[in-house]
């Protein structure tokens, strides 16, 4: 697995299973990679068809082998409702280089629950080769 920066490009969500009965949801997402997450802003009142146009950076290292997108409702004075997930693998973008923006399905229960448009771009960390070459030590003056 190569190690550099992981850019993920938030852009919309669409025909999600609306968790609020009496109002539009107020949805955002946790993007997870390993042991980081990040998380989007509150699309407020967007309901089943929010836009979201946000970038998050993940430093990638060895074995991040997927990207975890959790699609929650932000509910005040209750606990938040999960809407569904999506796993991304990340081979496909470190072979690439970048994927562009793509339609992934939302799931919940094993049930599709809606869709979710990402785009994913992998930088390699710049790996340069050092030549080390002893120089000759010196104290005070004398070799």
């Amino acid at each position: 697995m190569p190690a550099g920066t992981l850019e993920v490009l938030l852009v919309s969500a669409k025909g999600l299973e609306n968790t609020d009965y009496l109002c539009n949801m107020d949805p955002y997402v946790t993007l997870t990679c390993r042991s980081q997450e990040q998380k989007s802003s509150v699309a407020s009142g967007k309901g089943s068809d929010p836009e979201w146009n946000e970038t998050f950076l993940f430093t990638i290292s060895e074995g991040a082998e997927e990207l975890i997108l959790k699609i929650l409702d932000s509910d005040s004075g209750t606990q938040d409702d999960f809407v569904g997930e999506v796993k991304i693998p990340l081979e496909p973008v470190y072979l690439g280089g970048s994927l562009p923006e793509t339609v992934y399905n939302v799931v919940k229960d094993e049930e599709y629950r809606g869709e979710i448009k990402v785009g994913l771009k992998f930088s390699p960390e710049e790996r340069t080769e050092r030549s080390f070459q002893m120089e000759e030590e010196t104290y005070g003056g004398w070799k």
